[in-house]
């Protein structure tokens, strides 16, 4: 199989035949496939998840750009993610979209950026891109978002094709770009980047930065290719790879790089989308970096001392349950069976299933896409940002992903998928996962090209809300409208001997009959940021019994007897308050 363009003419025939054939034949076998219809437990009726789609009134005028003219060049296909955050402490999370920028042969009328939308409520955004000072102009790919000097405020990494971007936010609305004085520039005009994250490697209260390299390119290698005389992108296998990256964080407001002693420059695949979590619960970050094609995905086990081995292989991440690589693009981690321990889950390309890999202990994953239905909608599509949320509160984790085709000629060539296609809401029904995306409202229903994606409450009514970022279109806005009896609690961390972000710690919510675990992540998704604030739905139950708070680097937070349905401030070795 292909990741992504083709790699022949003749393997392009061959595969577009065989791609017809697989969804015709998963279409035909309907309930019996992968997606077959998952019925609601025994006397329990749910109310709908209902996203309406309200880009039209939040005064968001973005539109991405990504640099193309019809040369087909290869980093115009994954472009580009997107941030949630609260960046000036008001206490409505706000939006930054990356965007692309002319390349070779492209005539532009402007100057493309990247955008700030501060949030003012309700829905309703401002453009504050200038007054903040963060509309790089360079070609965007990755962001993260993490307070790396630990003053209190959400500074933002920029992934680029090209040198990176680090926007050091300075409490007064501004930020200030310190990337090539701290070291973090890369500054490579021939790297494709891809997703990026901060975490705290060794547990010194300093964020490090992890940053995902996706390939070598140079207009002189004039890659180019066709099929029956049409222009198509060329696949990734055919540009040199490049390792990761690890940045520590030297706690004077420099970084160095200790990619190659680190380890995590060992895998050298095409890095995509990344994710950092601790999967096996010893009590530090972990990476899982996504890989578009041979040899797979990496899984780097830390450990404790920021050195990584990639075990991505032996613990069966790497590929899925028919033992075949695909060609990854978002990452996610979430326990979505309340058993404890964080489980992963990766979108790919068409005719690759998006893939849940359930977390057995002991290092060890097993593909429970087909048993669960976790590969729903995905088959025809290509799929890209993806993450677990919880759309109706009931305490256990859905999943939610953007679709849509790379080759932006694709219906001429293959009849079974679309250049533009609807995302996915699979809701999880105690562990298997029903396909709702038709019956959830007009938000799921909008056919765009989706790349990056976020999940955050927006509005601050305790439901989980969307934002996409759609290929070379304005993005779209999903209101969480959901009618339900059933209650939530929002938590936001507060480092003091830890990192400030509170980024890696991990987060226990207990009810009488129901345990839930969650991380604060700093990059997710495909290669976004979104979720610092952890929502946990707590079905009927009006109270949380208690709420334990392990930080990274040491030391256990415990609160008890916790009201629902509000947002939380746990300040670590302080308690807490309500926002």
């Amino acid at each position: 199989m292909f990741s992504k363009g083709v790699p022949s003419n003749e393997q392009m025939s061959n595969n577009m035949a065989c791609n017809a054939r697989v969804i015709r034949a998963a279409l035909f076998l309907g309930s019996c496939f992968v997606g077959g219809v998952v019925a609601c437990p025994a006397g329990r009726a749910e109310a709908p998840i209902v996203m309406r789609n309200v880009t039209a009134r939040t005064g968001i005028d973005f539109r991405h750009t990504d640099g193309s003219a019809g040369h087909h060049y290869i980093m115009e296909t994954v472009a580009s993610g997107l941030a949630t955050f609260d960046y000036d402490g008001d206490g409505l999370i706000d939006i930054y979209f990356l965007n692309g920028a002319p390349l070779k042969g492209t005539q532009s009328a402007g100057t493309p950026k990247n955008h700030l939308y501060r949030n003012l409520g309700s829905f309703h955004f401002v453009d504050v891109t200038e007054t903040a000072g963060v509309g790089d102009t360079g070609f965007g790919l990755g962001v993260a978002v993490g307070d790396y000097d630990n003053d209190g405020d959400a500074d933002v990494f920029v992934n680029n094709f090209g040198p990176n971007v680090l926007y050091r936010n300075e409490g007064d609305g501004t930020f200030t770009s310190v990337a090539s004085q701290l070291g973090v520039d890369a500054n490579d005009r021939h790297k494709v980047d891809a997703g990026a994250a901060f975490l705290d490697i060794e547990g010194d209260g300093d964020l490090d930065l992890f940053v995902s390299n996706y390939l070598r390119f140079a207009y002189a290698m004039g890659i180019r290719y066709s099929w029956r005389g049409l222009p198509i992108y060329p696949d990734p296998s055919r540009f040199p790879s490049l390792p990761d990256m690890l940045y520590r964080n030297n706690g004077d407001g420099t970084f160095t790089d200790i990619s190659s002693a680190s380890g995590v420059s060992e895998p050298v695949g095409k890095g995509m989308g990344v994710v950092c979590g601790d999967y096996d619960g010893d009590g530090d970050t972990d990476i899982f970096v996504n890989s578009d094609g041979p040899p797979g995905n990496a899984l780097l086990k830390n450990d404790g001392k920021g050195t990584f081995e990639d075990i991505g292989f032996i613990s069966g991440v790497a590929f899925d349950s028919a033992g075949l690589v695909h060609g990854n693009m978002g990452v996610d981690c979430g326990d979505f069976d309340n058993d404890g321990r964080l489980d992963f889950y990766v979108t790919s390309y068409q005719t690759q299933l998006a893939t849940l890999y359930r977390n057995l202990g002991d290092d060890l994953f097993e593909d429970v896409t087909q048993r669960t239905g976790a590969g729903r909608g995905s088959l025809s599509q290509v799929t890209w940002g993806c993450g677990f949320a919880d759309f109706d509160s009931d305490g256990h984790k859905d999943i939610f992903f953007a679709c849509g085709h790379l080759i932006d000629n694709i219906e001429l060539l293959d009849d079974t998928t679309t250049l533009k296609a609807a995302p996915v809401l699979l809701r999880n029904m105690h562990g298997k996962f029903m396909d709702v995306s038709r019956s959830s409202g007009d938000g799921m229903l909008t056919k765009s090209v989706g790349r990056g994606m976020a999940l955050d409450d927006l509005d601050n009514d305790g439901q989980v809300d969307v934002v996409i970022l759609n290929s070379r279109r304005a993005p779209s806005v999903l209101h969480n409208e959901s009618t339900t009896d059933n209650h939530w609690i929002q938590i936001r961390l507060v480092g003091t001997t830890a990192n400030r972000a509170g980024v890696g710690a991990r987060v226990t919510a207990v009810t009488d009959s129901l345990r839930q675990i969650d991380e604060v992540h700093s990059g997710r998704g495909y290669q976004s940021h979104f979720g610092t604030r952890l929502h946990f739905g707590l079905g009927t139950k009006t109270r949380v019994d208690r709420i334990e708070v392990r930080w990274i680097g040491g030391g256990v937070d415990v609160l008890r007897d916790v009201p629902a349905d509000r947002c939380i401030t746990i300040i670590q070795q302080r308690g807490r308050r309500n926002d």
